[in-house]
């Protein structure tokens, strides 16, 4: 469980998130859903530890180093062999190698495990990233688009591997998308965020084909086009 109450991040006197209440439940997937700038990487980014709120406090049962993995939305390819970067993550691991080789045929990779990850593609990093994310159980995944650069068989891979993952962990995630559609396939619940706000919040099947806010409505209808 892991619950924000009060959390509040200003940037040169403009806030980007003021979060009164929020609370994500243990083993549920969320889509934060918004246009850009609504505050969808910033909370990530103060769930993963990585920005303190002005105010506020934030609260998890998921704790330990390992026992979260966030993927950031550019993720970086270190100069190294596709396996190495995998196995960095869990170094001192029994069996790491066929830990890490299994994670990465999970995301279509397997061909590339020799190669050097620094000259891959945008969206083949991104499938490494989430291999090395994957390669250990964890308790909560912070994941900030984490399909924007893949092509479509590459979504589809992703996409897989996280339900499959969730299926044998039952950890939390939260993920942060452009996609309704995407939000709809992977999310329990919906969180739409517009200019730090969170304008809705509910079960993905009322959000997305029912919103309440303009927000969202307004959102949404652009995606309908």
């Amino acid at each position: 469980m892991i619950e924000i109450s009060g959390v509040r991040i200003e940037y040169a006197g403009r806030c980007v998130l003021d979060i009164h209440k929020l609370r994500f439940e243990q083993g549920k997937r969320y889509a934060l859903l918004g246009a850009n700038g609504s505050g969808k990487s910033t909370l990530l980014k103060i769930l993963a530890g990585i920005i303190q709120p002005a105010s506020g406090t934030v609260q998890s049962d998921a704790t330990g180093k390992k026992a979260v993995g966030y993927m950031p939305q550019k993720p970086y390819g270190f100069s190294f062999s596709v396996l190495r970067n995998v196995t960095m993550a869990i170094d001192g691991c029994p069996n790491l190698k066929e830990i890490a080789k299994a994670a990465i045929e999970a995301v279509g990779m397997g061909a590339l495990i020799n190669a050097d990850a620094s000259k891959l593609s945008g969206g083949e990093t991104q499938r490494i990233a989430f291999a090395r994310i994957i390669s250990i159980q964890r308790k909560l995944l912070l994941l900030d688009e984490p399909t924007a650069a893949t092509d479509l068989n590459g979504i589809e891979l992703l996409e897989k591997a996280l339900l499959d993952y969730c299926g044998e962990t039952g950890c939390t995630v939260i993920f942060a998308t452009h996609s309704p559609a995407q939000a709809m396939r992977l999310a329990d619940e919906v969180i739409f965020l517009q200019q730090g706000l969170i304008a809705e919040h509910g079960k993905s099947k009322q959000v997305l084909h029912e919103p309440q806010s303009k927000a969202a409505q307004a959102f949404l209808n652009h995606w309908r086009l």
